[in-house]
């Protein structure tokens, strides 16, 4: 399984390359209208999802979380994209539940993962931090659209350097596996 996350480095990467665009141009329009945050979130979601998927049937030992995960994603970016409208306490709840849902599932895969790599602290980062976004979100729906844009765009800055990182090191370890005598 290993190898296969290392093989496929460049998803992981290209998720938090997304989340990192997304946080970007978020943080570039504040005032962004609850229509436009509901589009542009949905792609984000919708291209984290794909992303997600593809990495999960590229990686066959834990592949559930990463399905899950992308499944979650595509039906979270789709609802947001076929109905722009939707005000902004739904669009809150649609991203508190997805952000709960997806960090408890990392938090499930990096325990699952730690025996296997090092680097799983990467994962319970990401975890714990869409974790707490979500219950955060929940917990104040009363939030204006500027405040959660902001705080969505933070998130996501944090979680697409994240998996940046993790990434890296995934390629990293990829070039010293390959590199390592075969026993």
């Amino acid at each position: 399984m290993l190898e296969l996350l290392t093989r496929n480095w460049w998803l992981v990467a290209l998720r938090g390359v997304f989340a990192v665009v997304f946080a970007v141009l978020t943080l570039a329009w504040p005032d962004v209208t609850v229509v436009a945050l509901v589009l542009l979130w949905g792609v984000y979601a919708l291209v984290d999802g794909l992303s997600s998927l593809a990495l999960g049937m590229a990686v066959r030992g834990q592949r559930w979380a990463n399905v899950g995960l992308g499944v979650l994603g595509v039906l979270a970016g789709l609802l947001a994209i076929l109905l722009p409208g939707v005000t902004a306490v739904l669009l809150l709840v649609i991203i508190a539940v997805w952000a709960i849902v997806a960090g408890l599932l990392q938090l499930v895969a990096a325990v699952l993962l730690r025996g296997v790599t090092a680097h799983a602290w990467f994962l319970i980062v990401t975890g714990a931090l869409t974790l707490v976004l979500g219950i955060v979100l929940l917990a104040h729906p009363e939030v204006g659209a500027v405040a959660l844009v902001t705080t969505i765009a933070v998130f996501a800055l944090i979680w697409g350097v994240s998996l940046i990182l993790l990434a890296l090191r995934l390629r990293g370890l990829g070039k010293r596996l390959a590199a390592a005598p075969q026993a």
